[in-house]
């Protein structure tokens, strides 16, 4: 299924594949290890259009699976630690016929469910004969959506030779933006870097102690990286380029993380679970305005809402209705400003706050309160409110719990000068949990 990509891996039998607790293992030993999951998925009774669920984080056994699996033409559900308690609600959606287990130690069993998959989209991925990837979103408005996607248009965008970099694996394996940066790594014969832990100390640790040129990571990360000073205590010289996607980026954050890094490019990406990660080009390193496209993608604004058109995109959903038009455009719900070819991304419209008919946008709110004294990190949100419809309110970490009781006052002084009145915080909530998921994903939603 994907020869290609394998012949391409034969090609540096001795070069560094993955580095995976400080352990280098070369594109040899990664393409024996390949042949060897093969051979046993074959056994087992892995065939063209089997659902498998791989659970495991990124390891030479996970990867080397991960390819074996499309290579035989199955369709791989990956599910990581991050989801453990939704697990078997996830194989029952995906209709898993064989779950896969990873050890810590890099050792793997398969176990057979007696499931046999028979939902329509499934079905139709094994009337193509294609490999199929299940990939389930957040969940940050209501249950996880569970998405399929053919994986041979996944796999085409790499036949074309780009840059090969040493990257950070950040995003999770079960992350469609992870998979595209292991796949992007893999087929321009970079070295792929693990992490045990993705705190700032633990990555900027491995940066430095590997050479990492490429860090794929969210604004949240950067913004906690900054905070927890990680990046003075370790040398991350080797940086060449720093990509963020996920979620919109404060302003101040960009800027502060430009004027730390100024000869590090600095590049924001773009891409949906039922989409794929479109190419993308930042105007500058210290700019949020962004060219997306590329093969394979159609582009136009309508109504003020970024929507696509892509070879890449799903199947559909296994658990919801299609989120395409008839004419197979998707509205990302992601509201933009338009300046010629570039893009700006202001928020997800499922976020904005209509105070009194004016839109207020919660990354522009954060980002002017991440500019504070004492302020650690910020997620807005809109309340309900009798008079204007809704409030705008900001839950904030503080660097100083005793200065919450005249916090509020403190904020609104602060934003006075520098946000319209109807978008200064009307409430203020102070939280000493954190303001992000798992995945370093802001979150804004309430108790």
């Amino acid at each position: 299924m994907i020869g290609w990509f394998l012949d391409r891996m034969d090609e540096a039998p001795t070069r560094e594949a993955l580095v995976w607790r400080e352990r280098a293992v070369t594109y040899g030993e990664l393409r024996r290890t390949v042949r060897i999951a093969a051979e046993r998925l074959r056994k087992a009774g892995v065939t063209t259009g089997s659902v498998v669920s791989l659970e495991g984080d990124y390891s030479p056994g996970a990867v080397a699976l991960l390819l074996a699996l499309v290579d035989a033409g199955a369709i791989v559900v990956p599910l990581t630690a991050s989801v453990e308690q939704s697990k078997p609600d996830f194989r029952r959606i995906a209709e898993v016929g064989f779950v896969v287990r990873l050890s810590e130690d890099d050792a793997w069993t398969i176990e057979p469910t007696g499931i046999q998959a028979t939902h329509p989209l499934i079905q139709a991925l094994r009337d193509r004969g294609h490999p199929g990837i299940i990939v389930f979103s957040s969940g940050s408005t209501g249950f996880p959506k569970a998405a399929i996607h053919d994986f041979v248009p996944l796999f085409e965008k790499f036949k074309p030779r780009r840059h090969s970099l040493r990257t950070l694996t950040f995003l999770l394996l079960d992350h469609l933006g992870g998979i595209n940066t292991l796949l992007y790594i893999l087929s321009n014969l970079g070295t792929v870097v693990t992490v045990a832990r993705r705190d700032p100390d633990s990555v900027c640790e491995a940066i430095a102690r590997h050479r990492v040129e490429l860090l794929p990571t969210s604004p949240t990360f950067l913004n906690l990286m900054l905070l927890s000073e990680a990046h003075t205590r370790h040398d991350l010289s080797s940086l060449v380029q720093v990509s963020y996607g996920t979620e919109p980026m404060p302003e101040s954050t960009l800027r502060r993380v430009h004027e730390i890094f100024p000869n590090v490019k600095l590049l924001q990406t773009y891409g949906l679970s039922e989409l794929g990660v479109l190419r993308s080009k930042s105007k500058s390193s210290d700019s949020l305005w962004v060219k997306v496209g590329g093969e394979g993608f159609e582009t136009k604004v309508h109504g003020g809402t970024l929507w696509i058109r892509a070879q890449s995109s799903i199947l559909g959903y296994l658990n919801a209705p299609s989120p395409f038009d008839a004419e197979g455009w998707m509205d990302t719900g992601d509201e933009v400003l338009v300046d010629g070819e570039y893009l700006r991304f202001l928020g997800r419209r499922s976020e904005i706050i209509n105070v009194g008919g004016e839109k207020v946008y919660p990354a522009e709110v954060e980002s002017i309160l991440l500019e504070m004294d004492g302020i650690l990190d910020a997620a807005v949100r809109g309340e309900k409110n009798p008079i204007t419809g809704m409030m705008v309110v900001a839950r904030l970490t503080v660097a100083d719990s005793s200065d919450a009781a005249n916090l509020r006052v403190r904020v609104r002084a602060f934003c006075k000068d520098r946000l319209s009145p109807f978008k200064v915080p009307a409430k203020v909530e102070v939280t000493v949990d954190p303001l992000h998921s798992g995945r370093f994903k802001r979150l804004r939603r309430g108790d």
